[in-house]
This record gives C-alpha cells, structure tokens and sequence, in this order.
C-alpha cells in the first residue's frame, strides 16, 4: 500500500543551514499495517508524514502509494489518497464553516466539485450517522460553527474527515499531543475502533512510548532521518519502556534525555 525506497530530504541544500532531515529511508507498509513511529525532536518523523503527504518535494528517492508513483505529485494531487491528522486541532477544520460544510469538503476531498447542491438529504443522514458512533451529540449540531467546539470535539470532527472519503493512507502527527489526558484518551480509543472497523493502512508519529507499543501493529524508532528499529510480531509484544530506552541508548551511545520521549503514559 505504500511503498518508500531510499527517500531523501534536505533542506537549505548547499547552505551553511543544510539540514539532511531524511536518510536513504526505506519503508513498506502492506494494506492495513498499523505503524507507530517515535524519536526525539527532529528525528525526522514529521518530515516523514509530510514527503507521503506531497507537502514538498523530496530531494532524491521514490514514493509509491497503492501501486502509484506519487513521487511527484503535490500534495493537492495525493488528496485522495492521504488522509491527515495533525496535533493542532484547529489546524484539521475550517473554523468558520459548520459541522456539515466541514465534512462536506472531506468527503469530496480529491475529487472535482461542481455547482450541485452540496449536501442532499441522504448525505446529511450519512453524516449523521457517521458523528452518532462518537456519542458526542454532534449529529444534532450539523448547522454549529466549527469554532464554538471544544479541542477534543474538533480532533473527534478532523479524525472522521480524515477517513470519511476512505483514503489509501492514514497519517496521524502527534493528533493527541495538544488534548487533556481525559480527550487524549478518549481520541485513542475512537483512532483505534476507526481503524479497526476500516483497516486503514496508517502511520501514527507520537512521543507516547507506552501508547506506541500499545497501538497499532509496528513500531519505528527514527533518529537523525534514519530509521534504527523496526519491531512488530512477538518481537514488539515483548518490549517495554524501559528496554526500548535501552535499546536507543546502546545504539547511539548516549542516554536519551528528551523528556517527551520518555513519556511513558
């Protein structure tokens, strides 16, 4: 379903501000893998989202989603395909639209949009049904302006609009990072139920250790562009915590001292 082979990003190329965010990365997800990606700050994992997601262009490599070439293609092109997530909640909605206009352009994501009446009856039945399974009562507020939700109303809203059009590829950037403990947990569950239900094929990047060892059904470590470890099978349901530390440690010879890293819960 995704297909990356030796994948390169610099930025400021042949500046003294020369960043190689990305290093000869090599990565296949099969249709429905669940990835979970951690690393220290500017251990590339953003950097990673956002080549999948033709944010700009990549400096040397290939990227293949669902059998395409989208090496080259912009990120308005990919719009079908990816599906996105981001920590912000306001950056995921428009927040001057309602509830219904919001999924409106989400489900037509990709696609042309013509001068048709934008919603029909059994569109707004759809969408209603689609906010009934998060018991948020958002299904009766299809006319509310998006900026009079709370946080976690607005990260529940971008986690539908980000799968409603079923897109090949879900990406998740830290999307529970920015939420209380309580919605944060609450997001969790309703991520995994959703990808359960879908199978969608998703790369998650988080500082949570635990939640990346809990989640999904492999586990990255990235540092400086590179991809250390890959672990899934019985291999990942072994580790904990504390030995994936260790295991950073060894590698790179020195103890691992960002704090949001070492978040455990």
């Amino acid at each position: 379903m995704l297909k990356i082979s030796n994948l390169n990003m610099l930025f400021n190329r042949g500046s003294v501000n020369e960043v190689h965010a990305l290093r000869d990365v090599d990565l296949h997800l099969p249709p429905g893998d669940f990835v979970t990606i951690i690393g220290s700050n500017g251990a590339g994992k953003s950097t990673l989202l956002n080549t999948v997601a033709g944010v700009f262009p990549i400096s040397g490599g290939s990227i293949f989603i669902d059998g395409q070439n989208v090496t080259d293609w912009p990120e308005y092109r990919r719009a079908s395909l990816v599906g996105r997530v981001f920590q912000d909640p306001l950056l995921g909605t428009a927040s001057s639209m309602t509830i219904e206009q919001n999924l409106t352009l989400a489900a037509k994501r990709g696609h042309r949009r013509g001068l048709r009446r934008g919603v029909t009856p059994h569109v707004r039945e759809r969408f209603r049904e689609a906010l009934a399974q998060f018991g948020l009562g958002l299904e009766n507020r299809l006319d509310v302006r998006v900026r009079l939700l709370s946080g976690g109303q607005r990260q529940t809203l971008t986690l539908l609009m980000a799968t409603l059009a079923a897109p090949k590829i879900l990406l998740l950037d830290e999307h529970t990072a920015a939420l209380d403990p309580a919605t944060a947990h609450r997001i969790v569950n309703l991520t995994n139920e959703i990808i359960g239900r879908t199978h969608l094929t998703t790369l998650m990047v988080t500082h949570n250790m635990r939640q990346a060892l809990e989640m999904g059904t492999r586990t990255l470590m990235m540092h400086e562009g590179q991809i250390l470890f890959d672990f899934s099978g019985q291999e990942r349901a072994d580790l904990t915590v504390a030995r994936l530390l260790e295991m950073f440690a060894e590698v790179r010879q020195q103890e691992l001292t960002d704090d949001r890293l070492l978040l455990a819960e």
